[in-house]
């Protein structure tokens, strides 16, 4: 498929694969020592407390997925290997629950606000009009994309994504049990919902609609055209 892409869209490829790979890690490692910081060493013993790639690196979620998506001109995420806690060791269970679970889009937000500064101050200087500095400005605008993307779709209150954290502290604990087992079935209904709602909205006639891909757009494209403006939207 590549062979049938341009210089430039190979390059956006690849540009987008290296944003990816350390956004996901730093998004691990950030809910490793958010676990530890709350009293459970399981990631820590599981050798995940790491910036190491390997340790965390799905090879479909971190590196297939990512690289089809911007093949195809569509928003890069994807996912690593889960970092594995216990919350029943949590000094606090419902503090460190919503503590670790917002620490990993925590850090791409924070990741994606000091590219935005970093690419402020390169834009400063005189030598922007270059193709080197094309490539560099282009690859600090894919990577405050990808990081406020990542933070989004993790935000989503679905389990086993970040934002269900906010949601199991509320419930009582007899539901706990249920809701655990929720999170085995959730994301494959996501991914239907991502794929089965364009192709009924275009069997019946009308613009696919991609809801996931609306609400990036609406969250981490506004929030990027917003720290990025050079890239002109």
């Amino acid at each position: 498929m590549i062979a049938f892409l341009n210089s430039d869209q190979v390059i956006f490829a690849v540009i987008s694969i290296i944003c990816f790979i350390p956004s996901i890690v730093v998004h691990e490692v950030s809910h490793a020592f958010a676990a530890l910081k709350m009293g459970d060493t399981t990631a820590k013993d599981s050798k995940r407390l790491t910036l190491n790639p390997m340790a965390h690196v799905d090879p479909f979620g971190t590196v297939v997925l990512p690289l089809l998506l911007a093949i195809c001109g569509l928003p890069v995420f994807g996912y690593a290997k889960p970092v594995p806690y216990n919350p029943n060791r949590f000094r606090n269970f419902k503090v460190g629950e919503v503590v670790t679970g917002l620490a990993g889009p925590a850090s791409n937000i924070l990741m994606a606000l000091a590219a935005a500064i970093v690419a402020l101050v390169v834009s400063q200087f005189d030598w922007v009009a270059s193709p080197v500095s094309y490539w560099l400005m282009s690859g600090l605008y894919l990577f405050i994309f990808v990081n406020f993307a990542l933070a989004f779709f993790n935000l989503l209150p679905i389990p086993p994504l970040d934002g269900s954290s906010v949601i199991l502290p509320l419930l009582p604990r007899r539901a706990y049990p249920a809701w655990y087992k929720i999170q085995h079935y959730a994301m494959p209904v996501l991914l239907v919902l991502v794929i089965g709602v364009p192709y009924i909205t275009a069997m019946f006639g009308y613009q696919p609609f991609n809801p996931l891909l609306a609400y990036i757009r609406a969250t981490a494209g506004n929030l990027t055209g917003l720290f990025a403006p050079w890239a002109g939207g």
